[in-house]
């Protein structure tokens, strides 16, 4: 089984050291981290993912800046971009941001990984 490459762009990283523990420890999944937003498009083109995690709330860029970037190049703006953020929680709105689908913070690794499974199959 070939396994799916996983970037997570965001600012705190103590979380997302956390985070690719958990989802390479399923065995599924390559997971490179990217801490700098302003770095975030460039990691992107070189790592090639099968699905983004993007924090909205970063110094630099914002997570609404790197994800239009990301979809402004044609070779990325396929990718599925999902909002990993603080700033909501499930159930307070429509269940996107900016038409891409968030995950509210904190999630459990558990719960992560079924998001990641639906937004990777779509």
């Amino acid at each position: 089984m070939d396994k799916k490459k996983i970037l997570i762009i965001d600012d705190e990283e103590g979380f997302t050291k956390m985070v690719k523990l958990n989802l390479e420890e399923t065995g599924e999944y390559t997971v490179k981290i990217e801490n700098n937003s302003n770095n975030a498009f460039m990691a992107a083109k070189e790592f090639k993912p099968d699905l983004i995690l993007l924090d909205i709330m970063m110094p630099g860029m914002d997570g609404g800046d790197v994800a239009s970037e990301l979809k402004s190049d044609n070779a990325l703006k396929d990718i599925p971009v999902v909002f990993l953020t603080a700033i909501v929680k499930e159930g307070e709105i429509d269940g996107s941001i900016g038409g891409h689908p968030f995950i509210a913070k904190p999630v459990s690794a558990e719960d992560l990984v079924k998001h990641i499974k639906k937004y990777i199959a779509k």
